[in-house]
């Protein structure tokens, strides 16, 4: 699994498996994003299931899902700001390609 990070506490990626949780709490990260909509893509996990994996391994989750092609709603932002100031970071955020969570954390920044 490869994953970018955009700030000291904050990382991004495409869609995560069930078998990289480990090393994702290996790397750090407190808090997992899911800013992918479940049913983009067949075969891909649902969040709850990623969701489930994730708090069975000790750390937090919250999907916020972005509409691919859009920018995040103000929603989005909103969401996005209420987790980098109450859930513990660093955070790991994925999408498909982590395009969607590297413009909800921008956004979430600087608004």
């Amino acid at each position: 699994m490869k994953y970018q990070s955009i700030a000291p506490d904050f990382a991004v990626t495409g869609q995560i498996a069930l078998s990289d949780i480990p090393a994702i709490k290996e790397a750090g990260f407190k808090t997992v994003i899911c800013n992918r909509p479940d049913g983009e893509e067949a075969g891909q996990p649902t969040a709850e299931s990623v969701g489930e994996a994730v708090r069975a391994a000790g750390l937090t989750f919250i999907a916020i899902p972005v509409a691919s092609g859009v920018p995040p709603t103000s929603d989005v932002v909103l969401e996005t700001q209420e987790v980098l100031n109450t859930l513990p970071g660093p955070y790991f955020a994925y999408c498909r390609s982590g395009n969607r969570s590297a413009q909800a954390w921008m956004l979430a920044t600087q608004s």
